[in-house]
């Protein structure tokens, strides 16, 4: 076998300028794959990570029916305390489950006395929030003198940055909250801004924030009640894994018409952004799929010219006795060796040119998101997986070629012109 290989080598290097550019057009497919990899699977885990972490959260559950009408933001679908305290039991016996914190979402009036408008509200415990979305407090600006130990304290308020603008609200003014309670009533009580929070991409990116009791007191419930329980598990990558399961523990609950009492929605299912994920996706494949026909054309190219070129030499290895196996090992060897310099050089440039791309620090703006750094990276199991690839096809693309010349006659070869 070795012996086969070195054979192959020494063929190859008959015609270097042509091994070469071959090689070349090969590495470099592979190394645009790499970046594109690289960059693209950054720039979607800081979008999933700014999402997830800074607002929406990895999981959500619910009452059934709400989030089909969550434009609403109805507060007949809340959650009751018996409600809450099944789904809570059920989250602390999954392993999986980091933490998990109640929320409330309403719609209200903000008046700065001398203006009015509306407001959608997270009523938030800031405790447990922090460890559901630990990237929340990023996105807020507080006071040069305040240096808040939670994100906010009861009678307090966080506002979205751009109606702050639009009713020139400053951090420290008093406002009032006047809210529709659940069986239509009115109420309103008086709030200090606390901070300005940035918008992130979503419907829930502008939300302003307050603390759950001051919501159970403004929505006047008498018992307490949540409209969502936020959720974050130890390991994003086994989020399927632990939705299902969730999923499965929740459907034994039911109402009164026999139908699941709850439903639960990972963050695809919640936020816009989960198609541009997807189309990142998508693209990642299209490359790969480019790079494989790169390599199909480059290597079929090559040994179908090596072939044609050889056909006399092929004709006396037959007559000399050389079994039509080792001939079509022989030439398959060539075409896994140059997949296989091809790759090795890919993968080393590709590293390389990742960690250049690291040095120089891309910055970029996404939507209302100013200053995002990316920082490419690439897993060794994707380096193998598409090296792999590589392998693979250049033996494919070999396997015409190689058949042709092991089924050639010694006779007919010899007398080739």
């Amino acid at each position: 076998m070795i012996r086969i290989f070195q054979i192959a080598l020494r063929n190859l290097m008959r015609y270097k300028r042509r091994t070469l550019l071959t090689s070349l057009l090969i590495t470099l497919g592979l190394l645009m794959v790499i970046l594109f990899s690289g960059l693209a699977g950054s720039f979607k885990a800081m979008m999933v990570g700014q999402i997830t972490d800074s607002n929406l959260a990895q999981m959500q559950i619910h009452k059934k029916g709400y989030v089909s009408s969550i434009d609403t933001m109805p507060l007949n679908l809340a959650l009751d305390s018996k409600g809450y305290k099944n789904v809570e039991k059920i989250l602390k016996e999954n392993p999986d489950v980091q933490a998990y914190t109640p929320r409330i979402k309403l719609s209200a009036m903000l008046s700065n006395f001398t203006e009015t408008t509306n407001i959608r509200l997270n009523a938030i415990d800031p405790e447990k929030e922090i460890k559901v979305c630990p990237n929340v407090s990023e996105r807020m600006k507080f006071s040069a003198s305040q240096t808040p130990d939670v994100l906010l304290k009861p009678g307090e308020i966080i506002i979205p940055e751009k109606l702050a603008a639009g009713m020139k609200i400053k951090i420290g003014d008093p406002v009032v909250l006047v809210a529709n309670n659940k069986d239509g009533s009115v109420n309103g009580l008086n709030f200090t801004v606390a901070g300005i929070i940035e918008s992130v991409l979503g419907p829930q990116g502008k939300e302003g924030y307050m603390h759950i009791k001051d919501a159970q007191s403004l929505l006047r419930m008498e018992k307490p009640e949540v409209i969502e329980v936020a959720l974050r598990i130890k390991e994003f990558d086994k989020l399927d894994g632990v939705y299902t399961d969730l999923k499965s523990s929740l459907a034994k609950f039911t109402n009164k018409k026999g139908k699941p009492a709850f439903e639960i929605h990972t963050w695809e299912e919640l936020s816009p952004f989960s198609n541009i994920a997807k189309m990142i996706s998508f693209m990642a494949i299209t490359m790969k799929l480019i790079m494989i026909a790169i390599v199909l054309i480059s290597i079929l190219n090559v040994m179908m010219m090596s072939v044609y070129e050889r056909v006399r030499e092929i004709g006396t290895m037959s007559a000399i006795g050389t079994a039509p196996g080792k001939i079509m090992g022989l030439f398959l060897a060539e075409g896994l060796s140059l997949g296989l310099i091809s790759a090795l050089a890919g993968n080393i440039i590709g590293i390389f040119g990742i960690y250049i791309l690291n040095i120089y620090k891309i910055r970029f703006a996404f939507g209302r998101m100013d200053d995002l750094l990316l920082s490419p990276t690439i897993s060794f199991s994707e380096l193998v997986w598409v090296s792999a690839i590589v392998l693979m096809v250049s033996v494919f693309a070999s396997l015409q070629p190689a058949y042709k010349a092991s089924k050639m006659e010694p006779v007919d070869a010899l007398g080739h012109v």
